[in-house]
Parts: structure tokens; sequence; C-alpha cells
């Protein structure tokens, strides 16, 4: 099996950071460097997905903020709307209590028809 580094599609920079050039549509010199391409791209994947994990850690908090904001300006809300229901249920116990009371109201007999 031929190493990367033996092979003309690697290259490491002064700083020591590999890179490849390799494409594995096209120039892939044995089957290992297919496998070898594979893991380069699945640690790319873990990396950027560390990445955003890390990004959603500083988030959190800030959306905990943002949630209770948000959760007390609609409780304020319903709040300050409170009134027009509570209105609506107090007509409505009216009504009720208008209809319901049938012994006040005068029914007529049998011997009446």
């Amino acid at each position: 099996m031929m190493q990367c580094e033996n092979c003309e599609f690697f290259s490491r920079n002064p700083a020591g950071e590999v890179s490849f050039s390799c494409d594995p549509f096209s120039n892939i010199k044995e089957p290992d460097c297919l496998l070898k391409w594979q893991l380069m791209k699945i640690n790319q994947m873990v990396v950027a997905y560390h990445s955003t994990l890390d990004y959603y850690r500083k988030l959190a908090p800030m959306q905990e903020k943002m949630f209770k904001v948000v959760e007390r300006e609609l409780d304020d809300m319903n709040e300050s709307e409170k009134w027009k229901t509570e209105e609506d249920d107090s007509e409505e116990d009216d009504s009720e209590e208008n209809q319901g009371g049938d012994e006040d109201h005068w029914k007529p007999s049998e011997s009446e028809f």
C-alpha cells in the first residue's frame, strides 16, 4: 500500500497542515486511497458537527432569556385582555340565571286549558 506522503496529490505547508488534491472520482491511485479519503471526509463532518454544537451551546442561554421574555409578554397581553372575557362570562351568567329560574315564572295549570 502506498503511503499518502509519497503520493503526488499530497502536500504539506510550512505550518505542518496537510492537504490532498486527490479526487475520488478521477485520480485515486489505490483502493485504500478511497478509504482514507472517506475517513478524512467523516472527520471533517465530525469537526463541523462539534463546531455547530459549540455554537448552539453559546446560543442556549440567550434563547432561554428570549423565551422567558416572550412568555412574560404573552402573559401581560392575556392579562390586559382578560377584562373582555370576564365581561362576556358575567353576561352569560346573568342570562343563565334568568332562564334557569323557572320557579319564578308563572306556569299555566292544567285546569286553565
